[in-house]
């Protein structure tokens, strides 16, 4: 199986003002995220905005991203539903298209037992051939992964990664403790990566990669030398960026910073709304200063 590590920007997904996917702008920045030095692509992720999308408009961003990349890096591609059945359908047509991996995402309405989240991972894990990472947000979902869980579900053959986006970094080490080598540890954003990475992570996922991912490659790469005195120097240098994206819609801000950029993404899907002028000048500074 492919063995995923490094730095995998969250896509976001361009869509013009009739729903259609803007497939040529998308090309473009996955082939200028590769050209950057990213080690992966992750498109439909929270950036991607994928509980706004619709089935078609979905594939459509996923086929796009597999034939942009062409093979060059691997493509993990999200997967989430509220409904087994529809996750399950999801993972087999994107692994049809090509995807590389699968980043499960539970969505939920009613709440969910211990035994309920663990099934809903494992119906995805069974019905492809491709490694799974298993993603949590507490902040957005309604379930959450208990380390219980999280250990039953690392011994799947193809439970290979968590990516967990819930701040607690001190979890992070609790799932690394309980798991071993077992299951991969992906930052997202709302973690400082470069502790992470300190603490035995294999990199991260997430949405500000997009707009600067030679800087992100940059860190990882310090990262792995273990040179921690340039490493933290630079995190703290681009924390900036993460800052910022905290105050407004994480989308919008990513869509903005790309706009800003010259990628014509379009604004965040509605009823989202883009960033005020603003905003959208605050967001501009930084980028600027980070360089």
């Amino acid at each position: 199986m492919a063995d995923f590590h490094g730095v995998f920007p969250y896509l976001v997904s361009p869509v013009d003002a009739d729903g259609q996917i803007r497939t040529d702008v998308l090309g473009r920045l996955c082939d200028d995220l590769i050209n950057s030095g990213v080690h992966g692509l992750t498109p439909l992720g929270s950036t991607g905005e994928f509980a706004y999308l619709t089935a078609a408009q979905r594939a459509r961003v996923v086929q796009t991203t597999i034939e942009a990349g062409g093979g060059r890096v691997p493509v993990v591609a999200g997967v989430a539903s509220t409904s087994t059945l529809d996750a399950v359908a999801q993972a087999k047509a994107y692994q049809r298209l090509g995807a590389d991996g699968i980043l499960a995402i539970l969505e939920a309405y009613f709440p969910l037992q211990d035994a309920q989240v663990e099934s809903y991972f494992r119906a995805i894990a069974d019905s492809v051939d491709i490694p799974v990472v298993i993603y949590t947000n507490p902040q957005f979902q309604r379930s959450d992964l208990t380390l219980d869980v999280i250990a039953r579900l690392a011994a799947h053959p193809r439970i290979r990664y968590i990516k967990d986006a819930s701040t607690n970094t001190g979890r992070l080490l609790s799932i690394m403790n309980r798991c071993g080598d077992a299951i991969g540890v992906f930052s997202a954003s709302a973690h400082i990566p470069a502790a992470v990475m300190l603490i035995g992570g294999v990199g991260w996922m997430a949405g500000p990669a997009c707009v600067i991912p030679r800087q992100s490659v940059e860190l990882y790469t310090l990262c792995k030398a273990a040179r921690w005195d340039e490493a933290l120097a630079l995190q703290r240098r681009l924390w900036r960026i993460n800052e910022a994206f905290a105050r407004y819609n994480l989308a919008a801000c990513i869509k903005a910073g790309l706009a800003i950029q010259g990628y014509d993404v379009g604004d965040p899907i509605a009823p989202q709304a883009a960033l005020t002028a603003a905003e959208r000048k605050a967001v501009e500074a930084v980028l600027r200063e980070i360089g």
